[in-house]
C-alpha cells in the first residue's frame, strides 16, 4: 500500500470519527424524511403528467369521433343529392379517422395502465413516508429524552463540563482563601513577636517590647490580687478538738475574739520493757 493511499485511509477514518461525534441523529432523520418527501412529490408529478397525456388522448379521440360522425352525415347527404363521388370521399376520410381512433385507443389503454401503476406506487410510497415520519418522531423523542437523562446524570455525578468547571473554580477559591488566612495569621504572629514592624503604628519596636512587658506585669498583678481575694474569702482551717468561734456580737463593733492557743501535747512516761 502506497503512502498516499495510507494517508487517504487515515484521513477518511479521522473524518468519519469527527462526523460521528458531530452528527445529530435527529438532523439525519429530518434530512432523510425531506428526501422521501421529494421523491413522493416527484412521483405525484409523474402521475399528473401521465394523467395529462391520457386526458389529451381522450380529447383528441373525441374530436376525431366528432369528425367521423360529421363525415358519415355528409356521405348520406351526398348520396341523397346523387353525388356518389362526394359520398365516397367522405367515407374514405371516415375510414382513415377510424384507424387513428384505433391507434389512440391503444395508446390510451397503455397510458391508463401506466397511470394506474404510478398511482398505486404513489399511494404505497405515501404510506411508507407517513410510517417513516411517525417512526422518525418517535426516535427523535427517545433520543431527546436519553440526551436529557444523560446530561442530568452527568450533572448529578459532577462529570459534565460545566459542573467540572464549577468544581475547579470552587476548589481554587477555597485554596486561595486558606492561603490568605494562613498568610494573615503568619503576619499577625510576626507583628506580635516584633520580627516585623507595623508601619501604620506610631510606636517603634522598643516601645512595643516595653508595652508587652508592661502588659505581662499587669497580668501578674491582677493574678496576685485574685489569689489574695480568694484566700481571704475562704474560712480558716480549725485544729482538731478546738471549739468553733462564736458569731461576733453586734455590740462589739463586729470584732471577733482572738482564737485560743493550741493545746500542748502531754508528755507520756516511757514504759520500760
Amino acid at each position: 500500500m502506497g503512502v498516499m493511499q495510507r494517508f487517504f485511509n487515515l484521513f477518511r477514518a479521522k473524518a468519519n470519527k469527527l462526523l460521528d461525534r458531530v452528527e445529530d441523529p435527529r438532523d439525519t432523520l429530518d434530512l432523510s424524511y425531506e428526501k422521501q418527501m421529494e421523491n413522493l412529490q416527484k412521483m405525484r408529478r409523474s402521475v399528473a403528467e401521465v394523467a395529462t397525456a391520457r386526458k389529451r388522448i381522450e380529447i383528441q379521440a373525441n374530436q376525431l369521433q366528432q369528425q367521423a360522425t360529421k363525415l358519415q352525415v355528409q356521405a348520406r347527404q351526398a348520396l341523397g343529392q346523387g353525388r356518389e363521388d362526394l359520398a365516397r370521399e367522405a367515407l374514405t376520410r371516415r375510414a382513415a379517422i377510424g384507424e387513428e381512433l384505433t391507434e389512440l385507443e391503444t395508446q390510451h389503454a397503455q397510458i391508463a395502465g401506466q397511470e394506474q401503476k404510478l398511482v398505486e406506487t404513489s399511494e404505497r410510497l405515501q404510506s411508507q413516508v407517513a410510517a417513516f415520519r411517525t417512526k422518525k418522531e418517535t426516535l427523535k423523542a427517545s433520543y431527546t429524552a436519553a440526551e436529557a437523562q444523560t446530561r442530568i446524570g452527568e450533572a448529578a455525578a459532577g462529570i459534565s463540563s460545566s459542573m467540572s468547571d464549577a468544581g475547579d473554580t470552587l476548589q481554587r477559591a477555597q485554596d486561595k482563601i486558606a492561603d490568605m488566612q494562613a498568610r494573615a495569621g503568619a503576619i499577625d504572629e510576626l507583628l506580635a513577636s516584633g520580627a516585623l514592624t507595623d508601619l501604620t503604628s506610631s510606636t517603634d519596636d522598643i516601645q512595643a517590647q516595653l508595652d508587652k512587658v508592661g502588659a505581662a506585669s499587669q497580668v501578674d498583678q491582677e493574678l496576685a490580687r485574685l489569689k489574695s481575694e480568694l484566700a481571704a474569702a475562704s474560712p480558716a482551717v480549725l485544729p482538731t478538738g478546738a471549739p468553733e468561734n462564736e458569731a461576733p456580737d453586734a455590740s462589739s463593733g463586729g470584732e471577733s475574739p482572738a482564737p485560743a492557743p493550741a493545746a500542748q501535747p502531754s508528755q507520756q512516761p516511757e514504759v520500760s520493757s
